[in-house]
This record gives C-alpha cells, structure tokens and sequence, in this order.
C-alpha cells in the first residue's frame, strides 16, 4: 500500500495579497491556524486557487515553505507544481520538496496539450523529481486536456504517484479509472458538488475549494460518509449545494477570495487578468453565506 497523505477535507487555500500585489504572509497565518482550528486535514499551497499562475517563483516556493513552517506539522502541506512546460514544473517541484512539504500536486499540462503517452512520461518525470509523494491533478474543463482510466493505470504503477485529484466531472469516467487502479491510488475529489458521489466509488477526501470558508462542515462531509453516516454525509452534500454553485458563480478564485475577505481574512485582491467579482454575484454568494451561519 502507497503512502496515504490524508484523508477528509484538504482546502486548496487561497492567497492573501496586498494592494501592491505582494503576499500578505500576516493575513496567510492567521487564516492557516483558523483552517487548522477548524478542521481541514490538510493544506493545498500554491495551486489554482492559490493563484499560482501569477505567482513568481520565489514567491511560488515562499508560499509553500510558509505554509509548512505555519502548520509546523498539525496537517500535511502539499505544494502545487505543475506547469505547462515540464522543465519549469520540474524546477519548482525541486524547490518545493526543500522546503520540506509532505506532498505535490501536479496539474496535467495545459495549453501544450500532450498525448496520453506524453502524460505518462510526464507525470513519470514529475514523480521521478520529486522526493515526496505526487498527486496527479485532472481538471479539463481548464486544461483541455482529460486523463483516460487507461493512464491513470499505468500512472498507478509507479510507487511515487500515490492519488489522484479527479475534477473532470465524469462520474462513469471515474468509476472506470477506479476499477482499474484499485487501492494502487488514493482519489480525491477536485469538485466540491461531487465529494459524496466520489466517496461511493471508493474516494478518501476531497481537495477543496469550500472549505476556505466552511473547513469544518467539509471535513465533517466526508468523515461522516468514511465512519459510515452516509445519510449525514449526504445531508451535508445537498446543504451546500447552492453555496458551492455561487463559490464557482465566476472563475476559481474570483468568488472565494470575495467570500474570504467578507469573512475579515484578508483584502480582496487577485492578480491580474482575474479580477473582484461582480457585484451582483458577489451579493448573490455573501446572502448564501450568511444563510449558512458563515457570515453574521
């Protein structure tokens, strides 16, 4: 059996910023300690959601070894690296694993849409790279470009690439890829209106964008469904149903880095091209969360 880096709910954090674009490191600890106080069983750094597309390198991997450093070992930290040119995505997979992070996660390459054989040797060069276990992330609809159930088989075979963080929003697909890999990888759901459905077909977590702001109703969803409660887990699922459609009324982060600063967090602030939602759906998302006991 591959090494397990969590089970539950990993928020995928956002990244606090300044006006001035610069990370608000003091505003990033205070909201790590609140997710960990809360629940989460682990921190995604430095990933879509953290705007990792317009960090910098330096502050790509200072990102990563702040989180590390903050969490001080109460949950694993795991370090976005992925890259559209493997050469890059290498580089900073090198630099993340010297900060000392528990794990990587690396997007399919997008824009240079590769073959499935190319994914292969490119998720093999990734785990060949890193000295910590590898994640492989799938989210066509903003790469273009989908795993099939026949790579992740082969995917599965090395003893570095340990789990799969599955949002290509096809549950036969999933089902598929889950009859062939077996316990050989670990599947987390990378869509959050898809966390009980993933859990039925053998899923241990969820990577997750709303547990930004409701971290603990998160990592309840799916420890009720593995403890067994899957009427609560359920429960839980369908409750959030209309909080998570407004969370992605707009692109990831736009929406959650709104409903993180409402919540006193942090500045809404994204690098450019995303900018702060609209203020329609803005209200629309700050009604849902007040709604929900998230805001006063």
């Amino acid at each position: 059996m591959k090494k397990k880096l969590f089970s539950g709910a990993g928020t995928a954090i956002i990244t606090p910023m300044h006006q001035d674009g610069s990370v608000d490191f003091e505003s990033f600890g205070k909201f790590i300690d609140w997710q960990i106080e809360n629940g989460v069983d682990a921190i995604i750094a430095a990933a879509t959601t953290g705007e990792c597309a317009t960090l910098t390198d330096e502050q790509h991997i200072e990102v990563i070894r702040f989180c590390v450093e903050r969490a001080a070992g109460r949950v694993p930290v795991i370090g976005g690296t992925g890259s559209n040119d493997t050469a890059h995505g290498l580089h900073l997979t090198k630099m993340a694993c010297e900060t000392g992070v528990d794990g990587i996660l690396a997007v399919t390459p997008y824009y240079n849409k590769t073959t499935q054989k190319g994914l292969v040797k490119y998720f093999q060069e990734y785990a060949e790279t890193s000295t910590v276990p590898v994640i492989v992330y799938n989210v066509p609809s903003r790469t273009g470009l989908n795993i099939e159930p026949e790579t992740y088989g082969i995917l599965a075979e090395h003893e570095n690439i340990v789990g799969i963080k599955e949002a290509n929003g096809n549950i036969s697909k999933i089902a598929e890829t889950m009859d062939i890999v077996g316990d050989r990888l670990f599947l987390y759901s990378g869509n959050d209106d898809q966390i009980v459905p993933i859990l039925s077909l053998g899923g241990i977590g969820v990577i997750s964008v709303l547990s930004n702001v409701a971290p603990r109703e998160t990592h309840d969803m799916v420890m009720k469904y593995l403890g067994g409660d899957v009427k609560g887990a359920l429960l839980l699922q369908l409750r959030y149903t209309k909080l998570i459609k407004y969370l992605f009324s707009e692109v990831n982060p736009v929406p959650v880095k709104a409903a993180v600063a409402a919540m006193g967090f942090c500045e809404n602030v994204l690098r450019s091209p995303l900018y702060p939602m609209e203020e329609a759906h803005e209200q629309v998302l700050l009604a849902e969360m007040r709604k929900q006991g998230i805001l006063a």
